[in-house]
């Protein structure tokens, strides 16, 4: 690996995405959300019409999806199939779709592939955050990171993101429920060999940064 890669992995509302692209804009790195690549697959099973009980189907309908995603953490966006799909991968019913995809081993499969090859091509390095980036498609990563937080607090900054208007059984449902949904395939509660455990329920943003900042400065591109 000739560049540098911080992988980030945790729950829900942990503080994964805008801790990330704090770091990747004080390192001058590139920016991955692969919660986003789930969520773009998602709408094109959903624009597909196809049955969420017909697992060939949806693994058909993602796989074939043309995805692209912006890796400038100043300027998101994601395309599906030629479509800005930016505002629309963070509709309710797209995050109550998405354990459709995420628990298909057959889709997560191409995800991570697809993710591997944005990693790669990163010129000067990269910031990749999701649930297994520091397990499965990042496991050489310099910087292996398990951001958690308790739940209440994972909760609280996700109803902050959503600008307060999603109701609790919602809220439950993008945060707990998910968890559990993926947790039945690949674990982003308990640091793997090598990833360092960063707990930043008490933390602030700034705060939460800067350990990682700080956690990177060692990390030398082999």
């Amino acid at each position: 690996m000739s560049k540098l890669v911080i992988a980030i992995d945790g729950p829900s509302g942990s503080g994964k995405s805008t801790t990330s692209k704090g770091v990747a804009r004080a390192l001058g790195l590139e920016y991955l959300d692969t919660g986003a690549m789930y969520r773009a697959v998602t709408v094109a099973f959903l624009d597909s019409g196809v049955d969420p009980g017909d697992t060939a189907g949806v693994v058909a309908a993602c796989t074939g999806a043309r995805i692209e995603i912006s890796t400038d953490p100043d300027a998101e966006w994601v395309r599906v199939n030629g479509r800005d799909v930016t505002a629309e991968i963070r509709e309710q019913y797209v995050s109550q779709a998405v354990s459709t995809v995420s628990t298909i081993p057959e889709c997560r499969a191409d995800l991570v592939a697809r993710q591997q090859a944005i990693i790669a091509a990163a010129k000067a390095g990269i910031v990749a955050e999701g649930r297994d980036i520091t397990t499965v498609v990042a496991p050489q990563a310099q910087v292996r990171i398990l951001l958690t937080a308790d739940p209440e607090v994972r909760m609280a900054r996700r109803k902050a993101d959503l600008g307060g208007d999603v109701d609790q059984a919602a809220l439950a449902d993008q945060v707990l429920r998910r968890d559990r949904d993926d947790s039945k395939l690949v674990n982003f509660t308990q640091a793997a060999d090598g990833v360092i455990g960063l707990d930043c329920t008490h933390l602030s943003l700034q705060e939460t940064i800067a350990a990682v900042l700080d956690l990177a400065k060692g990390a030398q591109p082999a």
